[in-house]
């Protein structure tokens, strides 16, 4: 049971890892994960789940190939999902913090082998 309101603002400052998500709550079958960003995450795709992003702060650019719809900027207070089966990627040029709303089975990185990929073990540790 939560013990209260969580604050998505409060648990991005606590982060000190760029691309490491943590788990701040689930409801039912979907995790919610808040991230810090910068640079740039390399193309993949989950095949089974489709990918919510918030941004709280920054500015978010989600990749998607041109015949997907081409790449979208996201602003604060804006939410973007990309569906099941579409390649895409994600990029932020300054320090970006984001939400995600991701089904329990998602990998992060939809599996792709990367440095920046994280389990699902590390992204439940505590803020």
């Amino acid at each position: 049971m939560q013990p209260g309101p969580i604050s998505l603002e409060q648990a991005c400052a606590k982060l000190t890892e760029l691309w490491s998500p943590r788990i701040v709550g689930r409801v039912n079958d979907q995790y919610i994960k808040v991230a810090k960003i910068q640079g740039e995450f390399p193309w993949h795709a989950h095949e089974r789940e489709d990918e919510m992003f918030l941004v709280l702060r920054g500015r978010l650019r989600i990749g998607r190939e041109a015949a997907d719809g081409g790449p979208v900027f996201v602003g604060p207070g804006e939410f973007f999902v990309v569906p099941r089966g579409i390649r895409h990627n994600t990029a932020a040029e300054e320090e970006t913090w984001i939400v995600l709303i991701e089904t329990v089975t998602t990998a992060h990185a939809g599996g792709e082998k990367t440095d920046r990929a994280r389990t699902l073990e590390e992204q439940l540790r505590p803020l």
